[in-house]
């Protein structure tokens, strides 16, 4: 398993940017898929972006499309979630999360997909 560390959380006004990184340890990072979820008090965590482990394929939930990019440097084993024009509604924990698998161009979008997680970095957006 990997293990993962996010960073890049904050506070930040409606309407402004934060970067999110995910730094690797353990198996060879590109032998991951990654993806990011985040999580609200009293809520299920939810899928927000994965990327495959080729980074030739993305996918987003459709709340976020158009203003968050997910992407990876295999070089550096670290998986970036760049957030713009941040909603108060995008306040949550974020996580990263890790599955390694044979298939350079699946991405993954279930949480039971994933089998190793980030401890997790706070987003607040105030309004």
């Amino acid at each position: 398993q990997a293990q993962l560390v996010e960073s890049g959380g904050g506070l930040v006004q409606a309407g402004g940017s934060l970067r999110l990184s995910c730094a690797a340890s353990g198996r060879t990072f590109n032998s991951y898929a990654m993806g990011w979820f985040r999580q609200t008090p009293g809520k299920e965590r939810v899928f927000v972006a994965a990327i495959s482990k080729s980074g030739g394929n993305i996918n987003y939930v459709d709340s976020v499309k158009g203003r968050f990019t997910i992407s990876r440097d295999n070089a550096k084993n670290t998986v970036y979630l760049q957030m713009n024009s941040l909603k108060p509604e995008d306040t949550a924990v974020y996580y990263c999360a890790a599955r390694s698998t044979y298939y350079s161009e699946t991405y993954y979008v279930k949480e039971h997909d994933y089998d190793s997680w980030g401890q997790g970095t706070q987003v607040t957006v105030s309004s």
